[in-house]
């Protein structure tokens, strides 16, 4: 953790509250004390700690009357517990309540210390474990960046000398080119690895719920908000957050972010109270951000603060030689399609077409490919049209509405036309529309697409 523990000493005898809280402040930890249990519960329901030691026997609440109530605090800390010698079996029913550890009075400072930090790296794993849950669903696979190109281990540099460092990065570059596959690598290779790498896509979330996603809500801030919910950027907490195409963001976002960034604090949506974090940005963008900022659309201040070190990404079309070599890899990736490989009159349309999409494009070319391709090799013709030069694919699905072309009526084209090529199998159809299965499930009803029509 690379930030202070937070802790809250809950003990009636003052003399040994003061010597814990001060000798835990010297082992570099941030720490309050409480002289009974109601006392504790206010400070655990105002503000957020790590660990939280309670003494079994307090005045107006016990410790243990303590621990069954954590249930109702938002985010609850670890717990140990402390208690007199014959008070074990005391203690013995605060951990099946859910304490993390005990300790006997009179307590050594080095081993409470010790269980304090521990206590803290399990929270900080629960706290992990949330980021991974909440991203999981259509988060991007990281496989590495594959790359022989001069310039792209230009970028690879880069990204070795900044990622030891807590500088805030961006990464410029146009879609496509892997921007996330940086951010990722620049984590990874920090010292915020074993923490949460959180990402967010700034113009993918509508403006009315983006900041209640990055910074949280109370309960009962705004309809429908029926419970307490962390944001994303409490779960970056001690890791890294990815503020992807950082310039969609509204104006009154940024002065939020920015105030996140200079003062590692923030408010919940609905709350009156500060929350902290510690954490460390990594930005992408494939705007013209200079050109923001003169029409008033991006914050200078917030362009400053986040743009410590610039990692520029080259489009495909400039490191051409990596387009065999991500093909390879690509091929591997989607094998569970089947086994395939490009036949010489594929790969060379592959290696003459300029890729606009760049990278992310050439996967789902190759995706494609391997999913229409009859036989063991991938022909032109499994390729999409415009890798050809043959413009955009046609599809033949049912006549449009007598009511003339909708945006509806094309969606339910392309979905029954994508399915007829895959002779109905669901997981290809999403995989070549680039959406995700459920997604496609729940057109199909929406839509009353019948099997007939594909099959």
């Amino acid at each position: 953790m690379t930030r202070a523990i937070r802790v809250l000493v809950a003990d009636d005898e003052r003399n040994l509250r003061d010597l814990v809280v001060r000798e835990l402040v010297r082992k570099g930890h941030e720490v309050d004390g409480a002289g009974d249990g109601e006392a504790a519960l206010e400070l655990l329901r105002e503000a957020p700690y790590d660990v939280a030691i309670l003494d079994m026997k307090m005045p107006r609440k016990a410790g243990i009357d303590v621990l069954r109530e954590l249930s109702s605090v938002a985010e609850p800390p670890q717990v140990i517990v402390m208690t007199g010698v014959q008070d074990v079996a005391t203690a013995v029913e605060a951990m099946k309540l859910g304490a993390y550890d005990y300790l006997t009075k009179p307590t050594r400072i080095e081993e409470l210390d010790v269980l304090v930090r521990k206590a803290a790296e399990k929270g900080q794993l629960v706290r992990d474990n949330a980021a991974l849950r909440a991203h999981a669903e259509g988060a991007q696979p990281f496989g590495g960046i594959v790359t022989r190109s001069p310039a792209m281990h230009e970028v690879l540099g880069v990204v070795e000398r900044v990622a030891p460092t807590d500088s805030a990065v961006l990464v410029l570059g146009e879609s496509g080119t892997g921007k996330e596959l940086v951010a990722r690598a620049i984590h990874e290779r920090s010292a915020r690895v074993r923490r949460a790498f959180v990402p967010i896509h700034c113009g993918a979330l509508p403006h009315e719920v983006f900041e209640s996603e990055l910074f949280g809500h109370e309960k009962g801030s705004f309809t429908g908000a029926i419970t307490t919910k962390p944001g994303l950027v409490e779960l970056a907490d001690g890791g890294t957050l990815f503020l992807d195409e950082i310039g969609e963001m509204e104006p009154d976002s940024q002065v939020k972010v920015l105030r996140v960034l200079e003062t590692g604090t923030f408010f919940r949506v609905g709350a009156t109270r500060a929350r902290r974090a510690d954490l460390r940005l990594v930005a992408a963008t494939n705007r013209d951000l200079d050109d923001a900022m003169r029409k008033g659309q991006f914050r200078q201040d917030l362009f400053y603060r986040v743009n410590t070190i610039t990692v520029r990404l080259p489009p495909l079309r400039e490191h051409r030689e990596d387009i065999p070599l991500l093909a390879e890899h690509f091929l591997e990736q989607k094998s569970t399609y089947g086994v395939k490989k490009l036949s010489p009159a594929a790969f060379a349309a592959l290696e003459a077409y300029a890729w606009p999409g760049n990278v992310r494009e050439l996967l789902h070319a190759i995706e494609r490919g391997v999913i229409l391709a009859k036989g063991d090799e991938i022909q032109p013709e499994d390729l999409p049209p415009e890798v050809l030069g043959r413009g955009s694919a046609t599809v033949s699905a049912s006549p449009a509405p007598a009511g003339g072309i909708t945006l509806e009526s094309v969606e339910r084209q392309a979905i029954v036309g994508t399915l007829r090529q895959v002779g109905g199998h669901r997981g290809k159809a999403a995989a070549l529309l680039g959406i995700d299965p459920k997604t496609l499930y729940r057109k199909i009803l929406g839509y009353g697409i019948a099997r007939e029509e594909f099959s």
